[in-house]
């Protein structure tokens, strides 16, 4: 069975993890480095991306979880996570983690106040995915090796670049598990993979 982990330095953790679980996987929170050699996948969940970088290299987290998407090793960001995920973001020089070779808008939709749900068509998952934005970001430009699942208002909402994925939303905060089973489902290919390489 897989195991996910939920980095659980800030933001929805517990929510993830419950959602983990309605997949089958088993879900554990992530509060030290060496806890991601027994894990299969990551996700990063929301909350505030500058406060997460700084806690990430508070508890020396930052080598580790590039060690660990180098190692072909599934990563989920999901709204904050979507930043530190990003190659660049848009009014900085660089990115935090850069695991995706795209540019981001920080609080592109406004800010808590314009928080709204929508219902959306997402590329391998189905249409009338229920989709939570707080203070979200969105992905600007994305090169041609990054897969785009789903936009909204013309401003590109998901992403998948090999084993790595992101939403400028919130999957976890919802009732429609399926954004999570697919990524539960990366894990179980890269663990396939992984082991008969």
């Amino acid at each position: 069975m897989s195991v996910i982990g939920v980095l659980a330095l800030q933001g929805a953790v517990r929510e993830h993890i419950r959602s983990i679980e309605a997949t089958g996987a088993t879900a554990v929170e992530i509060k030290r480095k060496e806890q991601l050699d027994e894990i299969d996948g990551l996700i990063l969940p929301g909350g505030e991306s500058t406060t997460m970088r700084r806690l990430i290299d508070s508890y020396c987290f930052f080598d580790a979880i590039r060690e660990f998407g180098g190692q072909g090793k599934p990563i989920f960001g999901t709204c904050a996570g979507l930043i530190l995920m990003a190659s660049h973001i848009e009014g900085r020089t660089g990115g935090h983690l850069g695991l995706m070779h795209m540019t981001v808008a920080r609080n592109a939709f406004g800010r808590q106040v314009a928080s709204f749900e929508a219902n959306l068509n997402v590329k391998h998952i189905g249409d009338d995915v229920n989709a939570v934005f707080i203070r979200a970001p969105y992905i600007v430009t994305a090169d041609s090796d990054v897969d785009v699942l789903t936009t909204y208002d013309n401003r590109i909402v998901a992403a998948k670049q090999g084993h790595y994925l992101c939403t400028a939303f919130h999957p976890e905060l919802t009732d429609d598990n399926r954004l999570i089973a697919y990524f539960a489902g990366m894990v179980e290919q890269s663990e396939q993979a992984l082991a008969s390489s």
